[in-house]
């Protein structure tokens, strides 16, 4: 599986500038490649970001969390989520359980990776809970 360039710039974007809250990833299987399905403005909430993966297609996504650490203190972590609901297609699941890794390694700085079939699994709580 192909990764695009846009893929690798954007999350160095993410990364660096923190140009973006957020990134969902999609592999268009014609092509055989991830590609950037959306990003989400600094603004973005989690509610928001969450909001933009599908009910029944599998996705990657990048977030950048920031959070208050018990003491105070502003720090940010960086989620890869492989997102797999149990309503989407079989096929769709192996080709995404099987490019994770290979696509995971293009993006340097990933700090905290979550895997998910159902929103429970990445509610705000799972979250905040993973990132401190």
């Amino acid at each position: 599986m192909a990764v695009h360039d846009d893929c690798k710039l954007k999350f160095l974007e993410l990364k660096a500038k923190r140009t973006y809250r957020s990134i969902v990833f999609k592999i268009e299987e014609k092509q055989k490649q991830v590609v950037v399905e959306s990003v989400g403005e600094p603004t973005e909430t989690y509610e928001q970001f969450a909001g933009k993966l599908p009910a029944d297609e599998c996705r990657y996504a990048v977030f950048d969390f920031d959070f208050l650490t018990p003491e105070g203190v502003q720090k940010s972590r960086i989620f890869f989520i492989a997102w797999s609901p149990d309503t989407s297609r079989v096929r769709s699941k192996m080709i995404y359980a099987s490019s994770k890794d290979r696509f995971k390694r293009e993006l340097d700085g990933i700090q905290i990776e979550l895997q998910a079939t159902d929103p429970t699994e990445i509610g705000l709580d799972v979250i905040k809970s993973r990132a401190s």
